[in-house]
């Protein structure tokens, strides 16, 4: 879709996003990453940097409102750590992933080359300035219905406790009580372009070897080990791997 006039750009984003957005020229804003900005100086340009900032405020207001709302009995502590297990760069890429944001983005083509459409940095940056453009035009009104769909996913996996859980702390704590071990995580592979790499991660305790699980980054490939691990170690004790 990079070929797409703004209008039809624009277009294209109101059906994702399912609303009208009244101020077209901040709603294109909010497509365009500086790298845009930074190859079309001679034309008028205006990056979602700015647009940005003001989402980043815009969206840990409506999650705190709605984790408010869930969990009433929850200290402001407890309703911090939530939060941030929502509103973070991987959470909001993989939101603007599902949403297919990436392709409507203005890059440059530099930025275009390397991958830039699928950087959970990019992707993040962009939705937070999508929804600064949306509370721009339309309010909070607007924002907090199109958060509830877009966060829908987030926010029952926090009411399950599916999100937010450190399993490598989680498993460090289960075998340092247990065995006086650390365990350890290995790459055993590393696959695709480097904008697109997933990292396959083994995990071992003692001399045994537990789990394998793939990521798109080392740190999510040693998390869903840990989180594998610990299922096996709930089935099975310690020095008897499955």
């Amino acid at each position: 879709m990079s070929k797409l006039s703004p209008k039809e750009r624009i277009s294209a984003l109101e059906a994702k996003l399912q609303l009208t957005l009244t101020d077209h020229s901040i709603a294109l804003s909010a497509l365009t990453h500086k790298s845009y900005c930074n190859e079309h100086r001679d034309e008028p340009c205006a990056d979602n940097e700015r647009l940005e900032f003001l989402g980043d405020a815009v969206v840990d207001l409506a999650v705190s409102h709605r984790l408010m709302e869930r969990f009433p009995l929850a200290s402001e502590g407890e309703l911090s750590k939530l939060r941030a297990s929502i509103v973070n760069e991987e959470g909001l890429a993989r939101i603007a992933r599902q949403m297919g944001l990436g392709e409507l983005l203005l890059l440059g083509r530099g930025e275009d080359l390397t991958g830039g459409r699928e950087k959970s940095s990019v992707l993040a940056d962009g939705l937070e300035a999508v929804l600064g453009a949306v509370y721009m035009t339309s309010g909070m009104d607007k924002v907090m219905p199109l958060v509830d769909r877009l966060f829908a996913e987030s926010f029952e996996g926090v009411a399950q406790g599916r999100i937010g859980q450190d399993y490598k702390t989680l498993l460090q704590e289960e075998v340092q009580n247990r065995l006086r071990l650390s365990p350890r995580y290995k790459v055993i592979s590393e696959k695709g372009p480097d904008h697109e790499k997933i990292f396959e991660i083994e995990v071992s305790i003692g001399a045994d070897i537990y789990a394998r699980s793939c990521g798109r980054s080392k740190k999510e490939a040693e998390q869903a080990a840990a989180k594998e691990t610990l299922i096996i170690l709930a089935a099975k004790p310690l020095g008897a791997p499955g």
